[in-house]
């Protein structure tokens, strides 16, 4: 999951200031993460509780409490990340039921899931359950299932190829255009279905982890959770993250996060 994160420690500073380009500093002093990363790490740190508690967290319902718990606690501990109107809403309120989202939130959080996962089956289970307690919209539900999907196809040998095939065959996503076709007239589309296919697109047409992080940002948008999507994938596939990068952004990162990106990278053995 740390590619993901790093996806959108880079792309935090271009969610406002697009770029058009794969040319662009990694860094500067307003790099941050956000409610990406906050998301992202709650994941991880839900799953790793699950799997410590494998009885008594075995049944559906339990699930998805456990992820409802997770996401509010995080938001609690760091309420200024940037989240969006509605989850801010849902998160200040235990009773808050789902609220139809079909937003890209879903997405970006759910890479823990595609590499924790055993089978392709419990990936896109387990991320229904991840999105559904906010993102019980089909769309939200489909974008998280499809990145999953991907992240487990990729860290299981299948090859670009094969990953694109059945990314389009299950989700009906078009990947077919290129980034240079979408570039031009892409503007800020924070919806799964508007976000998704760009950042696999990102990732098919990446040669190295770094180049799908350039790539993700270069067509503008959402910049960060595109990067955050692209980047979990990236990591999957190409295995392993230039260390320099690896190490500048973890020292960006509250101690918290360090230590369930450790563990959780230790438990499922995800080189760094």
């Amino acid at each position: 999951m740390l590619g993901a994160i790093i996806g959108d420690v880079i792309g935090s500073v271009y969610e406002w200031h697009n770029m058009k380009s794969t040319e662009f500093p990694l860094y500067s002093r307003f790099t941050r993460f956000t409610d990406d990363t906050v998301l992202t790490v709650a994941v991880a740190d839900a799953v790793l509780s699950r799997n410590k508690q494998k009885n008594r967290l075995a049944d559906y319902l339990a699930s998805k409490q456990l992820y409802a718990s997770r996401y509010r606690q995080y938001y609690h501990w760091f309420p200024d990340a940037g989240y969006g109107q509605k989850f801010e809403e849902w998160a200040k309120n235990r009773s808050s039921k789902p609220y139809r989202s079909y937003g890209n939130g879903s997405a970006m959080r759910v890479s823990p899931i595609g590499f924790a996962s055993q089978t392709l089956e419990e990936a896109l289970a387990e991320s229904r359950r991840s999105a559904i307690v906010t993102h019980n919209h089909r769309h939200g539900i489909k974008g998280a299932q499809a990145v999953a999907a991907a992240i487990f196809l990729a860290r299981h040998g299948e090859s670009k190829a094969e990953i694109k095939d059945y990314i389009q065959r299950k989700f009906k996503y078009n990947l077919e255009q290129s980034l240079d076709e979408i570039r031009p007239t892409y503007t800020f589309d924070p919806s799964c279905q508007g976000s998704v296919p760009q950042a696999i697109i990102a990732f098919l047409e990446s040669d190295h982890f770094e180049d799908a992080i350039r790539k993700a940002i270069s067509i503008g948008g959402d910049s960060d959770t595109i990067a955050c999507i692209a980047g979990g994938i990236a990591h999957a596939f190409y295995k392993e993250i230039p260390s320099e990068m690896a190490s500048d952004v973890m020292l960006k990162l509250d101690p918290r996060f360090r230590s369930i990106i450790r563990e959780f990278n230790s438990k499922y053995e995800i080189p760094m």
